[in-house]
């Protein structure tokens, strides 16, 4: 490899301060903080505020509150009225159980609808309040683990942790919220409860409030939060952010990095073109903790199956010749009773929520974290279209960003169904002795736990070859890393394209322009 210019070469040495040579650095990395300077305005606003991205985080923020409240009145009507067969269970038209899951899946899509709705709105405002604190350093950020100064603050830890548990309670409560109980009262000769052939679908009022609760204050933090933080942006291009940013001369472009991307936190100076460049995994320490984390779970989700088989008997190869996907009357089953007394009937809810979202709880926030992984890809996709036909828009239909994505959709869809699934592994089976509540049990169905291990193994394996395979071409990787942006992009325009654009002496230049460029020399120096 040809070495670069002798130091004498440099046509203004006082200028230029980020040199091959030098041994501090006046720009930041992706694994520190970025210098940001606060400045009046300069030049046009070439970023878009993104308006329609507000509107529809308003209507998501409208539905949560319509639906927490419906579900908040419904379960008051149930706790009300005179034809439960115990307090706070009535029972509904339906006889089979294909339609208590149809049901809890239609609970999980509207949980998951309103989630993201909050969790948007949340997380912006959470991007917002980073940038205020010179504390933004990706356009994407996990928003339950990264906190904004202040105790009180919307996007603080409290806020944060607060965000975490009213998300695992969401979840936990469109499990709980029906359950299939047995008139006959009835048990197996070991004492388990199994799905019963003759059931009578049931809802219960304390799931439905408390998830009608947990939703409201969801939205309610998120508003506080939109009061709260300046918001410059409503949009989820790593563009926007980043050109807003440099337009109120918050985050200041460093000349001479034109050819270093986001791995680059070291080195120094000119750089030759890449044929490749890193992984998501490589670059992003955040990304790999998620991906290890994601298999972390699909471990212990296998270890719990394998557990409950045990339980039963150990004979695994009698469970799995009773295989299905939904719980049946052959199904294997470990259960254990909870006798209902009126008296204590909150503190079973207490008992039946902690032993669900002890299960789910994990499954809830490891599907959150998934969410770096994906804005993550989508930011550098974004990017990497700069070398493409069509260029790299600089503004997107906030739409066309989630469902234009693969992995978006992929894990939107991922969200509902894996969460249903863990309501078909561990559900509550009642019994009744004449049309009167009498025990609750617990279930867990092994083949049913298997199932969710299949399902996730899936879904790690595929997270997995996303963040681990590297980008080929001379383009350096930015992964949404702002800084990296600012000095990538050096001329802002709707639709960008990225190549060379200078012989100069005695570096080349690549940046951005509104027309096609041509493409970089592979063996130059660019600076």
């Amino acid at each position: 490899m040809q070495a670069p210019p002798p130091f004498q070469s440099y046509s203004d040495r006082s200028s230029y301060t980020d040199s091959w040579y030098s041994r501090a650095t006046v720009y930041a990395t992706d694994f520190e903080e970025i210098t940001w300077k606060h400045k009046p305005i300069t030049g046009p606003e070439f970023f878009d505020r993104s308006l329609i991205s507000r509107r529809i985080a308003l209507f998501g923020i409208f539905v949560t509150v319509v639906f927490g409240v419906a579900c908040i009145f419904g379960g008051a009507k149930i706790f009300l009225s005179k034809k439960t067969i115990s307090a706070g269970v009535v029972v509904l038209s339906f006889q089979h159980e294909w339609q208590r899951e149809a049901i809890s899946l239609g609970l999980n899509l509207l949980v998951a609808v309103c989630t993201e709705a909050t969790g948007f709105v949340h997380n912006i405002t959470l991007r917002a309040a980073l940038a205020s604190e010179s504390r933004l350093k990706f356009n994407t950020n996990l928003r339950l683990v990264t906190a904004a100064k202040g105790v009180f603050n919307p996007n603080g830890t409290v806020c944060n942790i607060v965000m975490a548990f009213l998300l695992i309670i969401s979840y936990s409560s469109s499990i709980l919220a029906t359950l299939a109980v047995n008139m006959d009262s009835s048990d197996d000769e070991t004492g388990n409860a199994a799905v019963p052939s003759t059931v009578a679908i049931c809802v219960s009022d304390v799931p439905l409030i408390v998830l009608g609760t947990s939703l409201l204050l969801q939205a309610i933090i998120a508003i506080a939060g939109m009061w709260s933080a300046d918001v410059t942006t409503w949009s989820s291009s790593p563009f926007d952010i980043t050109a807003a940013l440099v337009h109120h001369a918050q985050v200041i472009p460093v000349p001479g990095r034109c050819m270093r991307g986001v791995d680059a936190r070291k080195e120094n100076g000119p750089a030759q073109p890449r044929k490749k460049q890193p992984s998501a995994w490589t670059a992003r320490p955040s990304v790999r903790k998620v991906v290890v984390t994601l298999w972390v779970l699909v471990i212990a989700c296998l270890g719990w199956g394998l557990v409950v088989v045990h339980l039963i008997g150990g004979n695994m190869s009698a469970a799995i010749s009773t295989w299905s996907f939904f719980p049946n009357s052959q199904s294997y089953v470990k259960a254990y009773n909870i006798p209902l007394h009126t008296g204590l009937a909150w503190f079973y809810w207490v008992l039946y929520y902690l032993n669900t979202a002890l299960v789910q709880g994990p499954l809830t926030l490891v599907l959150h974290c998934s969410e770096l992984v994906t804005n993550v890809i989508r930011d550098e996709n974004a990017w990497r279209h700069a070398t493409g036909k069509n260029g790299a828009k600089l503004s997107t239909n906030p739409l066309v960003l989630v469902f234009g994505s693969p992995l978006n959709l992929a894990l939107l869809c991922a969200k509902p169904v894996l969460h249903w699934m863990m309501g078909l592994a561990i559900s509550l089976a009642g019994t009744a002795d004449s049309e009167i509540l009498t025990a609750v049990a617990v279930s867990m169905f092994p083949i049913q736990i298997l199932n969710l291990t299949g399902a996730l193994f899936v879904f790690a394996f595929i997270f997995t070859i996303v963040t681990v395979v590297g980008r080929s071409g001379p383009q350096p990787a930015a992964y949404g890393h702002i800084q990296t942006l600012a000095n990538l992009i050096d001329e802002w325009s709707p639709v960008m394209w990225w190549g060379h654009k200078s012989t100069g002496s005695p570096y080349y230049h690549a940046g951005t322009d509104s027309r096609p460029l041509e493409e970089v020399k592979m063996y130059e120096w660019y600076a």
